[in-house]
């Protein structure tokens, strides 16, 4: 929710989860904009650390099945710098994600 930060009422203030310091629509439309970047770069972080999670989680315990011996080919250590990498990597790609006006069509 947004609220004005020179014409708003003090209860719109404390009610809003956004205030704008300037009464200008144009800062609405960027504000309305950044936030949908924002939502847009941790869908798709989400769906990034699914489908490596996922990934891991199964080669882990298919190779623990399949193994004589009965343990996974990477070791608890290995797939945790495995995850750091990725979300490291992940995390810097969709940040840097620029807004754009495209975003305001959804």
């Amino acid at each position: 929710i947004f609220s004005m930060g020179i014409a708003g009422t003090e209860v719109a203030k404390e009610a809003s989860d956004i205030i704008l310091m300037d009464d200008n629509f144009a800062s609405i439309v960027k504000a309305i904009m950044w936030g949908r970047c924002v939502n847009g770069a941790v869908r798709k972080f989400l769906q990034f650390q699914l489908s490596t999670n996922v990934t891991a989680v199964v080669m882990a315990f298919v190779s623990a099945v399949a193994s004589a011996s009965e343990s996974s080919v990477l070791s608890a250590v290995q797939l945790l710098w495995i995850n750091t990498i990725m979300d490291i990597f992940a995390a810097l790609t969709l940040a840097t994600d620029p807004a754009s006006p495209v975003l305001l069509d959804r």
